[in-house]
Order: C-alpha cells, then structure tokens, then sequence
C-alpha cells in the first residue's frame, strides 16, 4: 500500500512536470512568434523605428503576463565568440548625407574585426554608390567600431544585422540614403542569396514617403532567404561565412528590449575598415 507521504510527493512530482511542460510550449510559441515577426517586418530590417511592429506585439504579450515564460527560457548555447576589445560605441550623427567621394570606376572590400572573426566583403561602387559612399563614411569615422551586432533571424530568412551603436535597431546617423540597386540580377525570384550583404531600411512594405530611408544597419545573408527586393544590395562576402554559421549556429533568443530576436553570442564589430580593391 503506498504511503501518503509517497502519494504527496508524486503528485507534487507530476505538477511539476505538468508546470514545466507548460512553460516550455509557452517559450517555444513566444519564440516562434517573435522569429515570424521578425521576417514579417521585413526582417523589420528597420535601420531605426521600424522595429514600431514587433515592440508594440512584445509589449502586449508582457501585460499579459510571459514573466513565467521568461522565466523559463532555457539557458543558450555556450558563446562561441570572444570578449569585445576596450572601447564605447560611437554617438556621432550628422545632419546630412556625406559628400560623394566614392569612385564608381573601382570596387571597394570592408573587413569587419568582430569578436567571432574576421568578415570581409567586396562593394559595388557602381551599382550603388550612395551606399558605398556612406558606409565608406561611417567606417572611417570609426562609427562601426564597438558596435553590436544586434540582431539575428535564423528562421524562414537567415540574415545577421548590425550597424547600430546602439545595439537597439533604433539607432541612426543622423541621415537617410536611397535605395538602390534593387533590380540587381542576384535577385532572383525575390531572394536574397547567401553571401549579399544589403542595406536594412524603414520601408512599410506600401507607403511611398517610407522608400529611401537607408542610414548605417545592414545585414548578412548567411544562407538564401526570401525577400522582398526592397533592401540595396551592395555587398558579396569574400570570407567569413564560417563566421556568420557559427554565430548562426548558436542561435538567438527574443530581446523584450528590442522586440526582435538576438543572437546567443557575443557579436560586436571591435573595428571596421573600407579600402579600395
């Protein structure tokens, strides 16, 4: 005959269970949901406020109480990534676009140093030459350098995007840029294909008025990802896919701070540079 303790402490046992099993569907959905924001958004690849979708859904699920769920979470993955060097992010902004010096006669490469290795990407000056132009800028201005990587989709699109000091996908500097060659070739069948590196934006997907609102985010395509042509492609990565499938490969979590997902590691860019090819 068993025990009423032993009656006790299996019931308690089987609550527990029953309370966890919960709570770990309640993480999965939330997860599920904020990755589905994410590509919605148009990766919000919102170089700034047009993370507005997924702040105000997170918001709400919030009041109704996910403190559990946050709870919850599992813990990530071991971080694949090294300790960010010394330094602060940069604050600078500028109140107008810089003044073109690019030369659309030759290609540009960028090498990005971050705390998971080296990134580096050739630019097409010719094709899109405000946004070579710009970034160009921004990198001699050391306004990459200590920034965060800050967020990471790695389902239904798979892309990494960084570009803001802040670390929020608010951040801007201080001036938009067109868009531009989004009838590249590469496009096909509205697809981005590993290895572009293209320009994050504030386009709603229907309001003119939104169209060229590029500034300094951008992303890495780490594998082919569906996609609207809406976001300049200017880049193709010549090194570091292994880099960017190891940041991949460590997942990400939802960021109730920013209303997207951010990766599980370490992604900071110490440093930036852009040289002529």
């Amino acid at each position: 005959m068993v025990s009423k303790d032993r009656r006790r402490r299996e019931l308690a046992r089987q609550k527990y269970a029953r309370q966890q099993e919960r709570r770990v569907e309640t993480v999965r959905r939330t997860k599920r949901r904020n990755v589905i924001i994410a590509g919605v958004v148009a990766v919000a690849l919102a170089a700034g406020a047009t993370a507005y979708a997924s702040v105000t859904l997170i918001g709400g699920d919030r009041k109704a109480g996910t403190d559990d769920a946050a709870a919850a979470t599992p813990s990530p993955a071991a971080d694949p990534c090294a300790r960010p060097a010394k330094g602060t992010p940069s604050k600078k902004t500028w109140p107008k676009e810089p003044a073109m010096t690019v030369d659309t006669s030759v290609s540009y490469t960028s090498e990005l140093a971050t705390t998971c290795g080296r990134i580096t990407f050739t630019m097409d000056a010719a094709k899109a030459p405000h946004t070579v132009n710009s970034f160009a800028f921004l990198a001699g201005q050391g306004y990459f350098d200590h920034s965060r990587c800050h967020r990471l989709v790695d389902e239904r699109i798979h892309v990494l995007q960084c570009g803001d000091p802040k670390g929020t996908g608010e951040g801007t500097p201080g001036y938009t840029i067109p868009d531009e060659n989004l009838k590249d070739p590469s496009l096909k069948g509205d697809v981005y294909p590993a290895g572009t590196v293209a320009m994050a934006n504030r386009y709603d997907g229907s309001n003119p008025k939104t169209r060229d609102s590029g500034g300094s985010q951008f992303f890495l395509v780490y594998q082919d990802s569906q996609l609207p042509p809406n976001y300049t492609p200017f880049g193709r990565i010549t090194g570091g896919m292994d880099v960017l499938k190891k940041i991949a490969e460590a997942g990400s979590h939802p960021d109730p701070a920013t209303g997207s997902t951010a990766p599980n590691a370490t992604v900071v860019i110490n440093g930036a540079v852009v040289e002529k090819s």
